[in-house]
């Protein structure tokens, strides 16, 4: 072999290594992205979201939102503890239909909210009490609503039994123990992983309220009007999609739950005949103003029926303070309305306005209690 030959062989062997070092280097791999784990009780809780009818829905200030919800007498009645207390404090709370139970929010030691009930007893409430059981898991309880039964309680929980900030919990009352049972989480889409926070069923009128800041601006929620199912019902994942069932869990559109129209019509047809009522003047009518149940079989509707003088003068004051609920019913829902229409500037003056208005009517209602109270005894002793 020439020296010529041995010379570009050489050359080639130089060349042909780095170039099969090149083929056999392997190429750097892209780092893996790891994708956070969602948390299973949010999983879990979404497979089993219940289906439910969302008629409507209405976005309101947050510290507006129990003037928004109208119930019928037969669902007692919402308020803040400020009202119900006649005291500076924050909370909400509910009295039952009967007028003689009321289950409220108030402020801890560390300024937490927790539950409480108290009685009305010979025309006083009693010293709240604090409700037993509902601390398993939550650190914070608020936003209380009792069903008709007198033992089925919703309210709004914080704590480590949560899945967001605040969620709704429900529970029953277990007389045996005088506690109430373990909570459990309502779920979706009743829950989220923002503010859930009152539940509502007015059973009279089959219509359900919840509320809840997803969504929604600072300061706001989103109040929800559903169709209470007489059973639970999940949906199925033969027939809806994994992202169908994401979004009734987050209620991405309320459009989606209306499968029944005609449901929906009457419902529609119900809440439409509340919001009516709510916007009419509230005057009570003469024959409402006099009328009073003196026994299961005896009402009274005017002076001239006692037969106890003492009862006619007390019916008369009645009829007096009735009129003036009546007037001040009207005043104080015309101020609400003005408040949602005014800038901030107005709305200062007009929650003063509201505020005081809420309790002087606080303090009619009581004042008719105690009369029909009065004039009732009266009347039976002289005719019994």
């Amino acid at each position: 072999m020439t020296l010529r030959k041995l010379l570009i062989l050489s050359l080639a062997l130089l060349v042909a290594g780095p170039m099969e070092a090149q083929k056999k280097k392997k190429r750097p791999r892209k780092p893996a992205v790891e994708v956070p784990k969602e948390d299973p009780r949010i999983t879990n809780m979404r497979e089993m979201t219940q289906q439910i009818l969302i008629i409507d829905s209405i976005v309101a200030d947050k510290d507006q939102v129990l003037a928004q919800i109208h119930l019928s007498e037969d669902a007692g009645q919402l308020m803040t503890s400020k009202t119900f207390t006649g005291k500076a404090m924050s909370g909400q709370a509910f009295v039952n239909e009967m007028g003689n139970k009321a289950y409220l929010s108030l402020p801890d030691d560390s300024l937490k909210q927790q539950l409480y009930t108290c009685d009305l007893l010979g025309g006083e409430w009693s010293q709240p009490e604090a409700l037993q059981g509902l601390n398993d898991g939550l650190i914070e309880t608020s936003y209380p609503y009792m069903l008709a039964d007198g033992q089925t309680l919703y309210f709004a929980g914080q704590g480590e039994e949560s899945i967001g900030g605040y969620d709704i919990f429900f529970t029953r009352y277990d007389a045996h123990s005088g506690r109430f049972l373990k909570p459990e989480n309502l779920g979706m889409p009743f829950n989220s992983e923002a503010n859930d926070y009152l539940y509502v069923i007015d059973e009279y009128r089959q219509l359900g309220y919840f509320v809840t800041d997803r969504r929604q601006p600072e300061g706001k929620v989103c109040i929800y009007i559903f169709v209470p199912a007489e059973s639970r019902q999940t949906y199925d994942a033969g027939v809806y999609s994994e992202q169908q069932i994401r979004d009734f869990a987050a209620i991405t559109r309320i459009a989606d739950t209306w499968t029944d129209k005609k449901a929906r019509e009457a419902a529609m047809a119900r809440l439409k005949a509340v919001n009516s009522a709510q916007k009419r003047v509230k005057t009570v009518a003469p024959d409402a103003q006099q009328c009073l149940v003196i026994t299961d079989a005896l009402t009274y509707s005017t002076a001239s029926d006692f037969k106890s003088k003492e009862a006619a003068s007390l019916y008369q004051q009645l009829v007096q303070v009735r009129q003036k609920l009546s007037q001040l019913e009207s005043q104080t829902e015309q101020l609400r309305t003005l408040y949602h229409q005014a800038g901030k500037a107005e709305r200062k003056s007009l929650q003063t306005e509201i505020v005081q208005a809420e309790s002087e009517l606080k303090a009619l209602y009581a004042t008719e209690k105690r009369l029909e109270k009065q004039t009732r005894q009266a009347e039976i002793k002289v005719i019994n």
